[in-house]
């Protein structure tokens, strides 16, 4: 049921993922192939495997099989990636959005004295995400609506070849996820960006997602989202929608 959709100018293929917990079986010979300018959604009930997929994919853990990233540009080489996790620890923290963000694209502790060269470029990339008034906030003051848009600037600094994000909207309200999806349907087009993320927002799913990838330690369904959701694998595990 795969959306027979061509590569543009690159693709990630994810080839045999397998992975073991003692003899536990997480992930049995997965492979994807993932289009730039793509959203692809992984899902699938507790325990299924997502998460570990995103690890092995991070290179977190060790695993069997391999994942290449082909460019028509320049062939095969080293995947860049950009990842936002689930959830960031930042209660406390004394670092500012510009302490965080700054560090990663200066060569000198930024919190020591303030680069403005630093800080104008991040201010310019920061608004692409609606966040260029929160250069100078506390990160451990921000809403978790300001927390997502500001990782989601630093996981595109510079822009990956691949976007990672496991459930990066958990708990938002209906007018968040419609902004978040919106702004990652723009990113995708404008910046050719393939997004792996893991998602149960079917609504926004069924919406927005050009492939959804069911996941149960194997790939059981994929496809549109119009084709996993009438998939007996899809049925059976979650009902009609």
């Amino acid at each position: 049921m795969e959306n027979k959709k061509s590569c543009g100018d690159c693709c990630t293929k994810i080839n045999n993922i397998s992975f073991k917990a003692g003899k536990q079986v997480i992930l049995d010979d997965v492979s994807l192939h993932i289009h730039c300018g793509s959203l692809n959604v992984i899902i699938g009930k507790n325990g299924a495997g997502k998460s570990t997929l995103l690890r092995a994919i991070l290179g977190e853990i060790k695993h069997e099989g391999t994942i290449d990233f082909n460019s028509k540009s320049d062939g095969k080489r080293s995947i860049k990636l950009g990842y936002v996790p689930q959830k960031l620890n930042v209660e406390n923290s004394p670092m500012t959005v510009y302490d965080m963000a700054g560090s990663l694209c200066s060569n000198s502790p930024v919190f020591i004295k303030k680069n403005k060269k630093v800080y104008k470029e991040l201010q310019e990339h920061l608004k692409e995400f609606g966040a260029e008034d929160l250069i100078d906030s506390k990160v451990s003051r921000l809403s978790g609506g300001e927390l997502q848009r500001v990782m989601m600037a630093i996981a595109t600094m510079p822009y990956p070849d691949l976007l990672i994000l496991d459930e990066p909207i958990s708990g938002m309200d209906k007018n968040g996820k419609e902004q978040f999806y919106s702004q990652i349907s723009r990113l995708k087009v404008d910046h050719d960006l393939a997004i792996i993320m893991v998602s149960h927002d079917f609504e926004y799913i069924k919406k927005y997602a050009d492939k959804v990838i069911m996941l149960d330690k194997k790939v059981v369904a994929k496809g549109t989202p119009d084709e996993v959701f009438a998939s007996k694998e899809f049925i059976d595990t979650f009902g009609s929608i």
